[in-house]
């Protein structure tokens, strides 16, 4: 009976003071809106970077004149280890032919040499669990002391730079979800606030017939919760909308837009995030208030 007495407080004052709900429930759709275009964005960019490893190689060069027999045990040496994937052989016959074919239409370019320049090398693919900057800078450190082998190239600035565009895309989405986050909360202690004052003579009649705090504040969670709740459905619908009506419509005219992905089952999570917030919000101000 007192649960069902507060969903019927908490509702009646959700009409009775609809404009301030209203604003209240606008401003944190607005919130989780741009967290969820914010979210979208990164979690594309992450996918992106995510597939680059796929293609990343370590390139080991041979000394000339290395001993074929020893090609072998270097190769198992390399293969051994926990971050490598595979190690193939190129001779240096056929990187000269992949190198006439990528140079079809610069043919000029290899005018005038007598002899083929390019060594023999091993194309060595890692594990894309092992792809941070500095596990792979100290393999390649320790394939390039074996014998036999003169150079090991394996993209120092490709990796620096992904590291660095992953590690300042972390720590840009926590301060703008925490910033976003903080300032969903102080709207739902706001309102919450506004609402408790305007409803004084009330909670004093309540005091005096010997209600207890919880059934006095249980309307107001409630209220918070509805409103959080509210304004993160209204996010929902707002990303769908955009999703299906922007992306998908310009994915006929750009084709690249069929490549971004839509995590919806994350993006399902609005209202409960809107709601979780909501009641944090009135819970905080009504933890504060004295009465």
């Amino acid at each position: 009976m007192p649960a069902f007495y507060a969903f019927t407080l908490a509702s009646q004052s959700l009409r009775k003071d609809k404009w301030i709900n209203l604003l209240s429930m606008l401003t944190i759709f607005a919130g989780l809106f741009i967290l969820s275009i914010i979210f979208f964005i990164f979690y594309n960019i992450e996918a992106a970077t995510r597939n680059l490893p796929e293609k990343f190689s370590m390139v080991v060069y041979l000394e000339d004149n290395f001993p074929r027999e020893r090609l072998d045990q270097v190769i198992s040496s390399i293969r051994a280890r926990k971050a490598v994937s595979s190690v193939k052989f190129v001779s240096r016959e056929d990187a000269f032919k992949e190198l006439r074919s990528t140079l079809k239409n610069s043919q000029y370019v290899l005018e005038g040499l007598e002899e083929n320049p390019l060594p023999d090398s091993l194309i060595v693919k890692l594990k894309n669990t092992a792809m941070g900057a500095e596990s792979v800078r100290q393999l390649a450190e320790e394939v390039s002391r074996t014998s036999g082998i003169s150079e090991v190239d394996y993209g120092e600035k490709f990796l620096a730079t992904l590291h660095n565009v992953k590690a300042g895309m972390k720590i840009t989405g926590i301060i703008l979800t925490v910033v976003l986050c903080t300032g969903i909360v102080f709207v739902c202690y706001s309102t919450v606030k506004i609402l408790f004052f305007r409803r004084n003579e009330e909670i004093e009649t309540f005091k005096l017939l010997g209600a207890t705090k919880g059934f006095i504040r249980a309307p107001f969670i409630i209220e918070g919760a509805a409103i959080g709740a509210a304004g993160g459905l209204a996010g929902l619908a707002a990303v769908f909308l955009l999703y299906h009506v922007i992306v998908v419509r310009l994915a006929v005219s750009a084709p690249i837009f069929n490549t971004l992905l839509f995590p919806s089952g994350a993006f399902m999570l609005l209202p409960l995030i809107g709601m979780f917030l909501g009641i944090s919000g009135a819970a905080i101000a009504l933890g504060r208030l004295r009465y």
